[in-house]
This record gives structure tokens, sequence and C-alpha cells, in this order.
């Protein structure tokens, strides 16, 4: 199915407006942030759930 933003409803449309104008406000927060210095590399552990530290990995 190929909709266009022209073929949605209007209630479809104006819901991806919002989210397109919540990711701009969010991009634009995450670029005033200022930058960690020393924080961990790869994927965010609150997120997936694994603290890794020295090789040594925990499960809350």
């Amino acid at each position: 199915m190929s909709d266009t933003p022209n073929d949605l409803p209007p209630a479809a449309q104006r819901a991806l407006a919002e989210a397109a104008e919540r990711r701009t406000e969010q991009e634009a927060k995450e670029k005033a942030a200022p930058k960690e210095l020393g924080g961990r590399d790869g994927l965010d552990p609150a997120r997936y759930g694994d603290w890794e530290k020295k090789g040594i990995a925990i499960d809350f």
C-alpha cells in the first residue's frame, strides 16, 4: 500500500505533522545538550537493560 500524505485522512496528516515537529524539537535539544566526556560507548544500557563495566555485564 503506497499512501502518500495527501491520500491520508486529515487526522493522520495532523499526526504525521505533529510527529515531525516533535522529532525536530528533540533533535534540536540533543544538539544543544553538552557533549558527554568519558561516557560509555555503545547502546544505552537504560534502554537495553544490560550494564557493562570492564567486560562484566550486569542485568538488573
